[in-house]
């Protein structure tokens, strides 16, 4: 196999993680990007392979992926925002913004509890429809009268595709806009990012095709499995209802949708420059994202251990972030936070190297908290 070009550039003290990078179209990579930003500088951006399984499109520096799970991160972003801002109280119920949330036992729940997980609504009990996701009316109708999967606020789990409703419809309650165009207009432009959630037509012939997972081996956690196995339990509820195929991802219908918890479209330039800003006290460029002392809320932690979802990967949660955690390392450092995604890809800020740091890709691998090839490029970059 010829060895897959590699275009970009990185600084020579991370010549260690183009190695790295490079290494993994030996071992399955089919295209992909990585980026890291220091004190809010460009100082790595990579990509290769190509974007479309038969490999005859190279992915290019304007290659879209499809990133599924880490668009909560930019989620959680403009959720702090609004706190800092003081027009979303965290301790105040859901359903003094969204007074339909009351139902069925939702009435007390808190803003904070849907932020950190344990708002006990991962999934839905009803079937969602073909083309469900994709209507945010019936989905935000959906949760409102969904009664929680286990008594609000005692445990956690992990709320794959609910998180994104949720947390837009509070946001759409308080500010009138839906969180794509939210995010867009108060973060996207002003720092130039090509990040999307909800794509245009346009882009569509710079979106990267995702590609299939392979299997789990045998014994491997695998949600995936456990939920198609058993598609009334819990994990089945989240992950199966409906299940997420390439046949879904890479359709106009998927990229046209605002699913803030999962289909964000960007490079990972795009996700390195925005957890730059955070890592660098929250400016970047003279763009405010969030203050240090939000930032400081964000990644305080609010949930940690048994996920009921996940399990039996443990998850730690600050307010709309996952933070670091042995299972799920970003980095060396206690005070970094970001989020993984479905299939590999992971972003990620440390406020303490002053580092953003992302990798997106289009070849899936098993799991929800990020992969060997991700874990194996933070490494390289924390080594320096």
């Amino acid at each position: 196999m010829t060895a897959a070009k590699v275009g970009g550039e990185c600084q020579k003290k991370l010549e260690g993680v183009r190695e790295v990078f490079q290494k993994s179209f030996e071992t399955g990579e089919v295209g992909a990007s990585v980026a890291v930003t220091i004190r809010g500088e460009l100082v790595l951006d990579l990509w290769g392979g190509h974007r479309d399984g038969a490999r005859t499109q190279p992915w290019q520096r304007d290659t879209l992926a499809t990133c599924i799970r880490p668009p909560k991160g930019v989620t959680a972003v403009c959720a702090n925002r609004l706190i800092e801002a003081g027009k979303l109280d965290v301790d105040a119920p859901v359903a003094s913004y969204w007074p339909e949330f009351a139902q069925n036992g939702k009435a007390q729940i808190p803003v904070r509890w849907v932020l950190c997980h344990k708002a006990g609504v991962p999934g839905l009990r009803k079937q969602i429809p073909d083309g469900g996701l994709y209507d945010w009316k019936f989905m935000i109708e959906s949760l409102a009268a969904e009664a929680p999967f286990w008594e609000p606020g005692t445990l956690h789990g992990y709320h794959a595709l609910t998180y994104g409703y949720l947390v837009g419809e509070v946001l759409r309650r308080i500010d009138g806009r839906t969180l794509g165009n939210y995010f867009r207009q108060e973060l996207a432009e002003p720092l130039g990012l090509d990040f999307h959630i909800g794509t245009a037509p346009a882009l569509d012939a710079r979106c990267a095709e995702i590609l299939p997972a392979p299997q789990a081996p045998p014994g491997a956690p695998d949600p995936f499995r456990a939920a198609a196995a058993n598609p009334e339990s819990l994990v089945g509820r989240v992950f199966a209802n409906p299940a997420l195929t390439p046949g879904t991802v890479n359709t106009r219908a998927w990229r046209a949708a605002e699913i803030p918890a999962g289909n964000g479209h960007g490079s990972a330039r795009d996700l390195a420059r925005l957890y730059g800003a955070l890592a660098n006290d929250g400016t970047l460029d003279g763009v405010h994202v969030l203050s240090p002392a939000q930032i400081g809320k964000a990644n305080t932690e609010n949930a940690y251990g048994k996920d009921e979802v996940l399990s039996p990967i443990p998850s730690r949660f600050g307010l709309g972030f996952m933070l670091t955690q042995p299972m799920i390392p970003f980095g060396p450092n206690p005070r970094s936070f970001g989020h993984p995604g479905a299939g590999g890809s992971i972003a990620f800020a440390d406020p303490d190297a002053g580092l953003g740091f992302a990798y997106v890709m289009n070849q899936m691998q098993m799991g929800l908290g990020g992969d060997a090839r991700g874990f194996q490029l933070i490494a390289a970059c924390t080594k320096r």
